[in-house]
């Protein structure tokens, strides 16, 4: 197995700093696909963060301002810039925790850059030189999403532009590949060989059950899949988990059909935490 080189450091000043990388203990990304409101985003940061606390396990919020890449108008699209990013600063604040939200256009990412602990950017738009020339001038960590239409090992084209532009502090993520129309697979090859990198690697686990506007205009999803999924990913050897959860996946704003019911987050970040220091263990 490839050697990281590579500690990922995401956190600083009021908040707490949290580390990704080899040998050390599992990180968890998550939190409501769409920002909805501050209430929302303070009661979800709330649950997420006594099951983390309870299991000993540090983590990042993640929520989306803007979501560019819907397939119909009528879909909700955030909250806007200026005041989903708002609602950000005030979750990192309240709850002393990293976050991180991505961003589709050049005009976002210093804004982002100057809220978020941790900068995103779409799996869509993994090969755009301004949007990763961007980024990396945020100065930020970066959590580069493999694109559905990449090959694993392509993945480094895009880390390489990253580093011209002067960032080497990456998270790579698998979130599905295409398989046909309106299906996504996973292949599990693909953590060991974006690892070859030398940067860590993250599951994103509710995207990957993502089947991409199989309903019209809008993504369905076979979550019932995530728990198995994420055993596989832990196994294989993830340093960070992603996935989008939810209190009421139903009537969720973005993506209904793919979020995480979070009465269900505790078991399986449990589970995620064990089969993580099992391979650790294995490996030392």
């Amino acid at each position: 197995m490839s050697q990281i080189a590579k500690v990922i450091k995401v956190g600083s000043g009021c908040v707490k700093e949290v580390q990704i990388g080899l040998n050390m203990p599992l990180v968890f990304i998550g939190g409501p696909c769409a920002i909805e409101s501050k209430d929302h985003a303070f009661m979800m940061a709330e649950k997420i963060s006594e099951i983390c606390n309870k299991l000993e396990i540090s983590w990042i919020y993640k929520s989306c301002y803007d979501k560019d890449c819907r397939s119909s108008p009528k879909s909700f699209h955030g909250l806007g810039v200026d005041h989903g990013l708002s609602i950000l600063g005030e979750v990192r604040k309240e709850f002393n925790i990293p976050v991180v939200s991505d961003f589709s256009d050049v005009a976002w990412a210093e804004s982002t850059g100057e809220v978020c602990d941790l900068v995103q950017v779409p799996a869509y738009l993994c090969r755009q030189t301004s949007i990763l020339r961007a980024a990396a001038n945020t100065n930020k960590p970066i959590h580069l999403k493999k694109g559905q239409f990449m090959s694993p090992w392509n993945m480094k084209n895009s880390v390489r532009k990253l580093e011209s532009f002067g960032c080497k502090n990456i998270l790579l993520t698998d979130r599905g590949s295409f398989f046909g129309y309106n299906q996504l697979v996973n292949d599990m090859t693909s953590f060991p060989i974006m690892r070859k990198t030398g940067y860590p690697v993250c599951f994103d686990a509710t995207h990957s059950i993502q089947m991409p506007t199989s309903m019209g205009d809008v993504s369905g999803g076979q979550r019932e899949f995530i728990p198995f999924l994420v055993r596989a990913a832990t196994a294989c050897g993830i340093n960070a988990l992603f996935m989008e959860v939810h209190n009421d996946p139903p009537n969720a704003l973005s993506d209904p059909n793919t979020v995480l019911d979070i009465k269900y987050l505790e078991e399986i970040l449990r589970q995620s935490k064990l089969i993580h220091e099992v391979r650790l263990s294995l490996n030392q």
